[in-house]
């Protein structure tokens, strides 16, 4: 049996508001997007006592054996969901701790093959339940869209937004999401309460912003001094961390502006990973 390809795109948060705190976890409110970088799963059913997660690719050292698709695939089977095993082979190009989603986007996209495959039914319901499981960010992996999160845990997405060009730089640490929301002390006022398309729009993105961003560029001087490098190349949009970070990123309106700003940062910064794609 061959495999099926599926790609697993990289999540970014244009906007990131922590409104407060319940039990354990944060309240976010988020404008999201997903770009054209993205991981390759493999995925085929074998003849095996157990399933077989493989990972491979520049950003797969280290990979915990409990990560998000074992996750998945422990949730599935306890439910009795799948009786089959799976050999899956992940090629990580999404940076780890950069903030991009990358192993929740995985085990979201791995968990939409088998809905549209029609090898797990599930329900609204379930579908939430599953990935609430597994990690905050997967339910919006579920369809790789502009997408509004709102602090109830709404979400309205939007198709046909502007497209926006983006240098994506991550130095070689990445950050804690755990550590981040830690020295989180004040909580912001909700303000996509009533989502709509036009939050999208540059004008508005503009006067948004991430609110762990301050947190993270306190601990890490590092990426004060990127992001005030790229506030200074070619005349971005605006410039932002996405997610708990580390990886910053500079929006343009054109591929041209947004090229020529990579060629640049390449040559003065070698030691940093530095990619430029857009949304889709």
């Amino acid at each position: 049996m061959s495999f099926a390809k599926i790609k697993s795109n990289a999540k970014i948060n244009l906007a990131l508001n922590v409104v407060g705190k319940s039990k354990k976890l944060h309240k976010i409110e988020s404008l999201v997007a997903f770009i054209d970088h993205h991981d390759l799963i493999l995925i085929k059913k074998i003849r095996s006592r157990n399933n077989r997660i493989l990972f491979n690719g520049k950003f797969s050292k280290n990979i915990n054996s409990k990560n998000t698709v074992s996750k998945l695939f422990n949730f599935l089977e306890r439910k009795k969901l799948i009786n089959q095993k799976y050999l899956i082979k992940i090629t990580k190009n999404i940076p780890q701790k950069s903030g991009m989603g990358g192993g929740s986007m995985n085990a979201a996209n791995i968990l939409k093959y088998f809905i549209k495959k029609n090898i797990i039914k599930l329900n609204t319901k379930q579908i939430s339940e599953i990935a609430e499981y597994i990690g905050s960010d997967v339910i919006l992996g579920l369809d790789s869209t502009n997408s509004i999160l709102t602090s109830k845990k709404k979400i309205k997405r939007y198709r046909k937004c502007k497209r926006l060009f983006t240098l994506i730089v991550k130095p070689k640490f990445g950050c804690s999401t755990r550590e981040i929301y830690s020295h989180v002390k004040k909580f912001d006022k909700a303000k996509f309460y009533n989502p709509q398309k036009k939050m999208f729009d540059i004008d508005f993105l503009r006067k948004t912003n991430n609110s762990l961003e301050k947190i993270a560029l306190k601990k890490y001087p590092a990426l004060s001094k990127i992001k005030f490098y790229l506030k200074n190349l070619k005349e971005p949009i605006f410039v932002r961390m996405t997610g708990s970070g580390s990886a910053i990123i500079a929006y343009y309106a054109t591929k041209r502006q947004c090229d020529i700003a990579q060629k640049q940062f390449n040559k003065d910064h070698k030691k940093y990973w530095c990619i430029s794609s857009k949304t889709i």
